[in-house]
């Protein structure tokens, strides 16, 4: 089943890099650096021109890799998500809830993460058949306001984002998210355009991951 699939990869992965850029070109350049840090989660932000196409290449070039998945983020309406999709996002993002987002996701059988900040919304994308709720911004609350959510949605699935580093990811993963969120710290070096030291940092989280899972 596709959707099942898909949510298997992203629990996998466990770090998802959120991936921005001044063009299509550099996004594309940045995520293939991720992916060859062992980083295999790529969420490409709808803020990136011609976002599509660069999930479209991103989507053909690891079409054969059983592990890499391409989503796309900061994705505000239906309209956008269907683009994505079309475009070969395996996963939609967004800042915020959006009910028909949900119901376009739903259909094409494509994981959808809203972003969420209360109790209230992530009932309402959990009634929407949102099987993770992406905690947004994390860096507002921390770790510890996890279990306070998850008392009483102790069937909820969450991915904070915004916030989330090198140093605080095993408490994340403590506190019981089902994966993490990582952009700016992970991107830093993408103002000199230095994709080396992408993937040197992509390794990074990953050997922090490795840490954790066998912790």
């Amino acid at each position: 089943m596709k959707r099942v699939d898909i949510l298997k990869k992203l629990a996998n992965c466990g770090v998802i890099a959120v991936v921005r850029g001044d063009s299509a070109q550099q996004a594309i350049k940045a995520s293939e650096a991720i992916v060859a840090g062992g980083m295999k989660g790529i969420e490409l932000t709808f803020t990136v021109p011609n976002a599509q196409e660069a999930i479209r290449t991103l989507a053909e070039k690891y079409a054969d890799d059983e592990e890499v998945v391409i989503g796309a983020g900061t994705v505000l309406d239906a309209t956008t998500a269907r683009l994505a999709i079309m475009a070969g996002a395996a996963f939609i993002v967004s800042p915020c809830f959006d009910i028909e987002t949900a119901k376009i996701c739903n259909l094409y059988q494509i994981p959808y993460l809203p972003g969420c900040m209360t109790i209230n919304e992530m009932k309402e994308a959990l009634k929407a058949g949102s099987d993770i709720v992406k905690l947004f911004p994390g860096s507002a609350f921390g770790p510890k306001i996890v279990g306070a959510f998850k008392a009483p949605l102790p069937q909820l699935n969450i991915m904070p984002t915004g916030g989330v580093s090198l140093e605080n990811m095993a408490d994340w993963f403590k506190a019981g998210v089902i994966a993490v969120g990582v952009g700016g710290n992970l991107l830093a070096p993408l103002k000199n355009e230095d994709y080396p030291a992408i993937t040197k940092v992509a390794e990074q989280y990953m050997a922090k991951l490795q840490e954790i899972r066998e912790g």
